[in-house]
C-alpha cells in the first residue's frame, strides 16, 4: 500500500471514532473515495495534494458518463471534501480540489411514505411469538419516533424511559436528541421488556437483542419488516425508512409545524425537512379533487 492509499486508513478511522458517523456510511465513504484513489493511480499522480480542480472534475465527468445520477455524484463531492478537509487538517493537502465543483442536478425523488389506514393494517400484526412482540416493538417505535434504522439499532436499556415516555437517541453525528415515545410504541415496548431477560445473554445493553441475545442488526431487522408486509398483504414491500418517512408526513399533516418536524428527525438543516411539505402537498392535492365540487366536476367531464 502507497502512503498516499494509507491515508484512507487514517481518514475512515476519523470517521468512525472522531465524527462517530454509522458503519454503513463509513462503508459509503470509503467506497467513493477508493474509486477517487484508483483514478488517482491511472493519473500516476503518487500525492493527494497533486490532484487540483481540472483532476476532479474530469473524475466526475466520467463518473456521469458512467451513468452515475447527479445524487449519486454529489455524494462522491461530498466525499471527497470531507477527506480534503482531513487532509488539509493532518497538513498533507493545502487546499480542497473540489470546492467550487457542483454535480449534475437529478429530479427530486419524494420519500415513500404508507398512508395512515395502511400504516395501521401493517402494525396490527400477530404477536403469538416472543420474537414478533419485539417486532412489533421495533417497528411501533419507529414510527411512533421517527427513528433511523441505524439509531434504532444503537439502542441500550438505559436509553428508554418508559415512565417519562421518552428514548434517548444518538444521531448522525453524534449528536443526541430526546424524542417521545407514543402510547402504543410504550405498551409494545413494555411488553418486549418484560420477554428481553429470555433472549439477552448476560451484560447485554441492547435494548432490542435478537434469538441469540447478541444485539439485533439491522439487516435483521430490514428482513423481518419486509417478510411483514408480505403476511399482511400490503402489496410491496416496505422497509424501516418509510416507517420513518410515513412518521414525517403523518405529523405535518396534522400539525403543519416543520420546524417540530425538523427537531424529531434530528435533521441539521430544516431544507432537509421541507421535502415533507410536498408530501403534504400531494395529500392537500387528493382531498381537493375528491371533494371540491369544481374539480368533481372536471374529472367527471374529462
Amino acid at each position: 500500500m502507497t502512503e498516499a492509499s494509507a491515508w484512507l486508513d487514517r481518514f475512515e478511522a476519523h470517521l468512525r471514532h472522531e465524527r462517530r458517523l454509522s458503519p454503513l456510511t463509513c462503508r459509503h465513504y470509503r467506497r467513493d473515495l477508493e474509486l477517487f484513489d484508483e483514478f488517482r493511480q491511472r493519473q500516476r499522480l503518487a500525492r493527494w495534494q497533486d490532484l487540483d480542480n481540472h483532476h476532479v472534475r474530469a473524475f466526475i465527468s466520467a463518473r456521469h458518463r458512467a451513468g452515475l445520477s447527479g445524487r449519486s455524484l454529489q455524494r462522491q463531492l461530498s466525499a471527497i471534501r470531507s477527506f480534503y478537509r482531513f487532509l488539509i487538517r493532518e497538513g498533507v493537502a493545502r487546499h480542497d480540489p473540489a470546492a467550487d465543483l457542483k454535480a449534475p442536478k437529478s429530479p427530486r425523488r419524494l420519500p415513500k411514505a404508507l398512508d395512515v389506514d395502511t400504516t395501521a393494517a401493517l402494525l396490527e400484526m400477530p404477536t403469538d411469538d416472543p420474537l414478533l412482540v419485539r417486532d412489533k416493538a421495533i417497528f411501533e417505535l419507529i414510527y411512533s419516533s421517527g427513528l433511523r434504522l441505524a439509531e434504532t439499532v444503537r439502542l441500550d436499556l438505559t436509553d428508554l424511559d418508559l415512565a417519562e415516555g421518552e428514548v434517548r437517541v444518538l444521531g448522525k453525528g453524534g449528536k443526541v436528541r430526546v424524542v417521545p415515545v407514543g402510547r402504543q410504541a410504550r405498551q409494545a415496548l413494555q411488553r418486549w421488556l418484560q420477554l428481553r431477560p429470555g433472549f439477552a445473554v448476560a451484560d447485554q445493553p441492547a435494548l432490542f437483542v435478537s434469538r441469540r441475545g447478541s444485539r439485533l442488526s439491522a439487516r435483521s431487522i430490514q428482513a423481518r419488516l419486509t417478510r411483514l408486509s408480505q403476511q399482511q398483504g400490503l402489496g410491496r414491500p416496505v422497509h424501516p425508512h418509510m416507517l420513518r418517512h410515513s412518521f414525517a408526513s403523518h405529523l405535518l399533516e396534522s400539525s403543519g409545524d416543520l420546524r417540530a418536524v425538523q427537531e424529531l428527525l434530528g435533521h441539521a438543516d430544516i431544507g432537509t425537512t421541507q421535502i415533507y411539505t410536498h408530501l403534504d402537498f400531494q395529500h392537500l392535492a387528493k382531498v381537493y379533487d375528491a371533494a371540491h365540487p369544481r374539480a368533481r366536476r372536471r374529472s367527471q367531464k374529462e
